[in-house]
């Protein structure tokens, strides 16, 4: 088994046994600097972090292969990656960017297929001069979408 399959196997089995933690993105560079970055569906701590690590350090020897280990959450602002994600940001406001526009938008649901974003948006009345305001819902197939973001409001 090689050192790469010898970490992913460990990090599977340590996320088996914490089933609201899952995996982003593991990276294993040539010099074999290792790169975890996990979410969670209730967030992320850092205690969850030092856990993971710990865990898989405790099984890798460092006299059979010389590695270095980081394990870290998804960071505020990072791009959406996992349908896992879309779901759990339900009700926040999100960027999202398709091939052809770019929406500011509540998300109202999150399927294994596509979103649902809900916004206000102001356009000019069917009848007469002026503007009115007007709730838009547009379904997003995850095909479609380039990249997504959650808002953070201060």
């Amino acid at each position: 088994m090689t050192f790469k399959e010898k970490v992913n196997t460990l990090l599977q089995e340590v996320l088996e046994e914490r089933p609201s933690l899952f995996l982003i993105d593991l990276t294993i560079t040539d010099a074999f600097k290792v790169m975890i970055t996990l979410d969670d569906d209730n967030g992320v701590v850092l205690q969850d972090c030092i856990d993971i690590s710990r865990a898989i350090e405790s099984k890798l020897d460092r006299e059979e292969q010389d590695y270095s280990l980081e394990v870290a959450s998804v960071g505020v602002g990072s791009p959406l990656k996992m349908t896992r994600q879309y779901i759990k940001n339900i009700g926040r406001t999100l960027i999202v960017t398709t091939n052809t526009e770019k929406i500011e938008a509540e998300l109202v649901d999150a399927n294994e297929d596509f979103i649902i974003l809900s916004w206000k948006a102001r356009e000019p009345k069917k009848v007469g001069k002026g503007k009115e305001t007007v709730q838009k819902e547009q379904q997003i197939p995850y095909t479609d979408i380039k990249e997504a973001v959650v808002t953070v409001t201060f």
